[in-house]
């Protein structure tokens, strides 16, 4: 006979394995900080070589003036701008991060955790099933 809250919760479970839950799957192969810390250090990576993509191409706009003023330009107080913005800018990537994937690990453990609670309610169903089989074995054997 056809359980339909079986075929429901079946349901479900497969919407998510192949949703939502197939990243928070493999966001439960990490600790938290190790999480976390693996994201900040792909954010820095990437903050780094767009400031680098943007840093060049501010100089290629700039070549004409640059070239011009060669030798009459502050490299230190240059270098220093240049390196108080880029260490701003990595500050509140870093810290966004940080919120972000926190706030988005914790999210997706509420997620697994009632993904857990389902299967465990589909294993109570098999083994409902299970016994409700090997009575109706034992009468016919009788």
């Amino acid at each position: 006979m056809l359980n339909i809250r079986k075929t429901r919760l079946m349901t479900k479970l497969a919407i998510y394995e192949e949703g939502a839950g197939r990243q928070d799957i493999k966001l439960s192969k990490y600790y938290k900080s190790d999480y976390v810390r693996l994201q900040i250090l792909k954010t820095v990576l990437s903050v780094t070589v767009g400031y680098l993509l943007v840093l060049a191409l501010v100089a290629l706009y700039k070549s004409e003036y640059l070239i011009a003023q060669a030798v009459t330009l502050d490299y230190r107080a240059i270098g220093m701008t240049v390196l108080v913005i880029y260490v701003v800018l990595l500050t509140v990537y870093i810290v966004g991060a940080i919120i972000g994937y926190s706030i988005k690990y914790d999210l997706s453990r509420g997620k697994l955790a009632k993904y857990f609670r389902m299967l465990k309610v589909m294993r109570r169903f098999y083994r409902e099933e299970e016994g409700e089989t090997a009575g109706n074995e034992e009468a016919n054997n009788d």
